[in-house]
């Protein structure tokens, strides 16, 4: 998840999103479209910055305004993407967005999230090329783990599950995402409240250092200021307005580059990380 990123999968926010029902979509409301759009460009014109190739997933008057959020719905692994099932119900009908995504760009589906699992991506986080972390949410549950499990397994890789609290409740979005961000292969960024123990163990075994974001910030950001996409090893994008943050990363020696995110990412629940899906590091 730090690796250089060179491809990229990306949808604009639409008119499904400028125009969605904030008590619908669980939105703080009301929505500015022209900003969110402006920033949205933004963000955008950042990765492109990166050196990451973007993929453009077409818009279309689909009724989808969570798509934008285009890291929940598939997941890509070394042999191939997995198709999720995502835990809000209103945005699984986004995967058949993404399967044809992966069939346009030659990637194989190597396997799908069926009844009664539910995962999405942003509950999925590698610590290394052998370990996927996974998030017990309201979003992704056991049986979408030993899916993954099963799915993964021959590849090597070891599925491990941590349960997180309900914090906001069922409604709000609090994904594993939310509270680990990866920086470089020997460095992330945390919010030690809601990261589950058993996870901080097996961070600090495996070498890796965490740089512990303080609260005010993180509430102030709905912890958005924690949803950090790491562009390279030490270099990210992250959310603009919260300096704290933002100084603690460049103190560790990471290159971030900040985006006004006022309008787009805080009421709509979801940061730089969820706005991508990465389809090649390397």
């Amino acid at each position: 998840m730090v690796a250089p990123l060179r491809r990229v999968a990306m949808r604009r926010p639409g008119r499904a999103t400028c125009e969605a029902d904030p008590a619908v979509w669980h939105y703080a409301g009301p929505l500015d479209a022209g900003r969110m759009e402006r920033q949205y460009d933004r963000f955008a014109a950042c990765v492109a910055d990166s050196g990451a190739l973007i993929e453009w997933i077409p818009e279309r008057d689909d009724g989808l305004a969570d798509s934008i959020f285009v890291f929940d719905p598939s997941f890509v692994t070394p042999r191939g993407a997995i198709l999720l099932r995502p835990g809000k119900a209103l945005r699984r009908p986004e995967v058949a967005l993404h399967e044809a995504l992966h069939q346009r760009l030659g990637v194989p589906v190597v396997g799908s999230i069926e009844p009664p699992g539910l995962a999405e991506g942003g509950d999925l986080v590698w610590l290394d090329e052998e370990t996927l972390v996974v998030g017990r949410t309201f979003r992704t549950n056991q049986a979408g783990i030993d899916q993954l499990q099963n799915l993964l397994s021959p590849l090597g890789v070891h599925v491990h599950g941590f349960d997180l609290p309900v914090w906001r409740g069922s409604t709000a979005c609090l994904h594993l995402l939310s509270v680990v961000s990866p920086l470089d292969r020997d460095l992330a960024l945390v919010y030690t409240r809601l990261l589950p123990v058993a996870l901080m163990e097996l961070i600090r075994t495996r070498g890796i250092r965490c740089l512990e974001a303080g609260d005010d910030e993180f509430e102030a950001s709905g912890g958005m200021n924690l949803n950090v996409l790491a562009t390279a090893p030490r270099r990210c994008i992250a959310v603009g307005g919260f300096p704290n943050t933002v100084q603690l990363m460049r103190d560790a020696g990471c290159e971030v580059t900040c985006f006004d995110a006022d309008a787009l990412c805080i009421p709509c629940e979801g940061g730089p990380t969820c706005m991508t899906l990465p389809i090649w590091r390397g």
